[in-house]
């Protein structure tokens, strides 16, 4: 379905902001902000953060994230049915990518209000551009979950026999390396952290390798951590030598 522009009703922009590195900020991002009627955004603090560092003052800053998702998206409905044009920002990055943001623009889309997106930084595409492993087919896995469905989450993807792109929290990486190692059979793996700050790094090897060098020390950032799994041709060639 297709919409045109309703020039008495607003259009949500989402867009996207630094991961880190606040001069990875677009003009165009910039501006969006300082010409819309009122920003939705993950936190308050940090949006304001941002906002000042550019010079942007007396925006209405609507709360959205996980606990008001609802009252928030009708909250900003209202807003652009009324010709408030939206900007909608996460804490960093590109909103609806593992991020909040799909309910909001699904949510506008079913309106028939107009959704345009403002490109900027991601740390998905950020870290496969440096990434050393195959990656130009990949399957895009989010944050995996905590607890219940996990396992079962960790088999889907061993069994896709495809690069597999996953986002993990600093507690949570050296335990995610071991199951890469019990469920990716002779994988590689490529790490990223902290992508555009200060400490930012990146580091390649097996799952072992990985997890020795994130243990011990206390991490900081999320990482995008690339699971590339052995290559199924090159071990039945291997499997069909072994037989002669």
């Amino acid at each position: 379905m297709t919409h045109s522009r309703d020039e008495h009703k607003g259009a949500l922009s989402v867009v996207a902001t630094p991961l880190g590195n606040l001069d990875d900020m677009t003009f165009r991002a910039v501006k969006t902000l300082r010409d819309a009627g009122a920003i939705a955004c993950e936190d308050t603090r940090r949006t304001s953060i941002l906002l000042k560092h550019f010079g942007i003052e007396g925006k209405r800053l609507v709360s959205y994230h996980s606990f008001n998702e609802e009252r928030a998206v009708r909250q900003v409905i209202e807003l652009l049915e009324a010709g408030e044009d939206v900007a909608l920002v996460t804490d960093a990055g590109t909103p609806a990518i593992s991020d909040p943001g799909y309910t909001m623009a699904s949510a506008a889309h079913s309106a028939g209000l107009p959704v345009v997106p403002v490109p900027g930084a991601s740390a998905l595409t950020a870290a496969l551009s440096v990434c050393p492993l195959p990656s130009s087919s990949f399957f895009f896995a989010g944050f995996l979950p905590h607890k219940k469905g996990r396992k079962s989450r960790l088999e889907f993807l061993a069994s896709l026999d495809s690069t597999v792109v996953l986002y993990e929290s600093p507690h949570r990486i050296g335990r995610l390396m071991e199951e890469v190692k019990e469920y990716f059979s002779d994988a590689q793996v490529f790490a990223a952290r902290e992508i555009t700050k200060m400490h930012e790094e990146y580091v390649t090897g097996a799952p072992d390798e990985l997890a020795a060098h994130f243990t011990g020390q206390k991490q900081r950032g999320e990482f995008v951590v690339v699971v590339h799994p052995a290559d199924k041709r090159s071990k039945k060639r291997q499997e069909h030598a072994d037989h002669h």
